[in-house]
């Protein structure tokens, strides 16, 4: 069999010294097939998709070590902090490498079988299947990396295409594929099977295709806004997307070391509540907690104007986290319905969302931590007798990322987090969920945004983004609660309402009580509603495109956190608040104590670098995909569409 490998797949390849083509065949040969040698496109589409759901090896570095942390949806500086690790870089490009082969290598397989006569009635949709599925898995390496080989090629090391070109491929591919599959075609029952998807239920490979179109183009908003138009209005003509539930790109998780399991499943991994997400969720639409929570939790809902206790020896302040520096000793009046949901009340141990992880400690079940006062050595202090107790059962705390110094460590709720802080809600650790890669909320969102941009989207910014709220609510359960919170114009801690109409700005601060925790003096602060520098210039906080990507941010979690950084370092939006910096950061050299209150595109990552392996196995191509990057190889290198920013 003559098989066409994609670029990226060689230079894994030659430094891997992967399986030849007989290989290919040896795994993705049916063992029920009526011909052993036969090889179908089906299997590799089923190769493709499973290997993408990503075992817990690869998983846990990317898509909860990279991603998560890159999109501020957990408590854990790494990427954010500007550092990255070789290896986790090498083991995703290895294993996509793997998925991009397996794509390629059924559409050559598809094609020699029609050029032979031997192909079946179905065999070129499985074909535009496999080209749609190719342009998602380029776009989610791409988005990573940068510039990448997109040309099938044979026996020659790979010839790098930049972002730019990727990106235009990407969207040919995805019309021209669309437009060539037929929805009337019906695939037989015992092909069905290899689509973990849709089942090749071919009219929703449509609405994928014409979504994503809607996604791509959308990336090229702040770089190419005639072409981003031009692309998005055509997608929207099709009138043929993602907008029900039913539609939506799931992939079922299953139990196991595999493939298929769970995404975020690994026990060590805390994946705790971060600031960004707090920020967003208290006081956003509203609703309160009263009304969330049943009886056990009434006594510890605290006052819309109360903030919490204040221990400045224990907190960094030296970041523009407008709740730095305060323990919240119960839970928010007001918060958004979701977070709830997302995340576990420390101590409620039999709630529907407690997750007893890690299950070999008892960390999760324990709420009782301290503050340190004075020499802290190896856990201990010259009197512990002073240490200020701490109980974080129904309380509802965050930690801003970064380096606290000497602060952190005497802050033992901040060095233990499981069950001191929110933790991620049980459905996520378990593999028994479905992982999202596109969903109805998404394309109501991109809609919303298109028509604040006076693009032709055939409804109006507000219909599209209330749409994409309710739709959300109801993935959550919280639907009782969508009136009441789109027409709410309480803001959050970053100054954003969640009423569409309700434009008008918070101001600078807003005052709020607060108890001394060294004193048990009562006091009143200006909280500052932090500026975002990198959106209109820190101008406004409350504007259409703000509510828009903030309510993107808040359904896409947790199941789409590369999108949520794509929106950040496309537009700047939502709000990251800096790392702290006690230290300086030296992966994030220009972030300094005298600029920690101003956000700048250099304080935030920007791309992984490439993976050792490809710099070993290609040195020509390496320098090629640098050059086409347009800068140095390095955390903080803007991709060519987010250079807006």
């Amino acid at each position: 069999m003559k098989t066409i490998i994609s670029k990226i797949s060689l230079a894994l390849l030659i430094s891997t010294g992967f399986a030849s083509c007989s290989k290919f065949e040896e795994i993705n040969t049916s063992p029920t097939a009526a011909n052993g040698d036969q090889v179908q496109i089906e299997y590799f589409i089923n190769g493709s998709i499973t290997g993408a759901q990503m075992n817990p090896d690869v998983a846990e570095r990317s898509f909860v070590l990279y991603w998560k942390t890159a999109a501020r949806q957990h408590f854990t500086t790494g990427i954010s902090g500007g550092s990255y690790n070789d290896e986790w870089s090498g083991v995703y490009w290895s294993q996509i490498s793997k998925w991009l082969n397996n794509t390629n290598t059924g559409i050559q397989v598809a094609e020699e079988q029609k050029a032979k006569g031997a192909g079946k009635e179905y065999t070129d949709n499985l074909i535009q299947v496999s080209r749609i599925w190719r342009a998602y898995l380029l776009s989610e390496a791409s988005d990573l990396f940068g510039p990448l080989p997109i040309e099938a090629f044979q026996g020659i090391n790979p010839e790098f295409n930049s972002v730019k070109d990727v990106y235009e491929y990407m969207l040919v591919e995805l019309k021209d594929a669309s437009e060539k599959l037929d929805p009337a075609i019906k695939i037989p029952g015992d092909i069905e099977k290899f689509d973990r998807v849709y089942k090749f239920d071919f009219a929703k490979w449509q609405k994928y295709a014409n979504s994503m179109r809607l996604r791509l183009a959308m990336r090229l908003s702040e770089v190419d806004p005639a072409k981003a138009k031009t692309e998005f209005e055509a997608a929207i003509a099709t009138n043929n997307l993602i907008t029900t539930a039913a539609d939506n790109f799931t992939v079922k998780e299953a139990d196991g070391w595999n493939d298929l399991a769970g995404v975020m499943s690994r026990e060590w991994n805390s994946q705790v509540l971060s600031t960004t997400l707090n920020n967003m969720y208290i006081g956003l639409g509203g609703i309160k907690s009263n009304d969330q929570l049943g009886a056990a939790f009434q006594s510890a809902i605290k006052e819309n104007d109360y903030i919490g206790k204040r221990y400045l020896n224990h907190y960094s302040v030296m970041t523009n986290d407008p709740s730095a520096g305060y323990w919240l000793d119960g839970l928010p009046n007001t918060i958004d319905p979701r977070a709830y949901k997302a995340f576990f009340i420390p101590g409620d141990l039999t709630g529907s969302t407690f997750s007893n992880f890690p299950s070999y400690t008892t960390d999760a079940i324990t709420t009782t931590t301290k503050l340190v006062i004075g020499k802290d050595d190896d856990d201990k202090d010259a009197n512990e007798s002073n240490d200020i107790k701490l109980d974080a059962k129904y309380t509802w705390n965050t930690f801003a990322i970064g380096d606290w110094a000497a602060k952190g460590t005497l802050n033992k709720a901040k060095t233990t987090l499981v069950g001191k802080v929110p933790g991620l809600s049980k459905e996520f650790r378990l593999s028994n969920s479905s992982r999202i890669f596109f969903a109805s909320w998404e394309t109501y969102f991109l809609m919303a945004e298109a028509a604040v941009r006076g693009w032709n989207t055939g409804t109006s910014a507000q219909t599209a983004y209330e749409n994409g709220v309710k739709a959300n609510f109801e993935y959550w359960k919280v639907e009782q609660f969508a009136t009441q919170y789109l027409a709410s114009e309480s803001y959050n801690r970053l100054g954003t309402s969640a009423k569409f109409s309700h434009t008008a700005e918070p101001g600078s601060s807003h005052t709020m009580k607060y108890i001394d925790g060294y004193t048990g003096t009562a006091g009143t602060a200006n909280i500052e509603y932090p500026v975002n520098n990198l959106y209109k210039s820190g101008s406004v906080k409350n504007d259409i495109l703000t509510k828009i990507i903030t309510q993107k941010y808040i359904a896409n979690m947790p199941w789409l956190p590369l999108e949520s950084w794509n929106d950040q370092r496309r537009l700047g939006l939502p709000f990251f608040e800096n790392p702290a910096i006690e230290n300086t950061l030296t992966n994030l050299p220009d972030l300094n104590s005298g600029n920690y209150k101003t956000s700048n595109i250099k304080f935030f990552p920007q791309r992984i670098p490439y993976p050792s392996s490809l710099r070993e196995s290609d040195p020509n191509g390496y320098d090629k995909a640098k050059e086409l990057l347009g800068g140095t190889d390095a955390v903080l290198t803007p991709l060519w569409w987010a250079k807006q920013n």
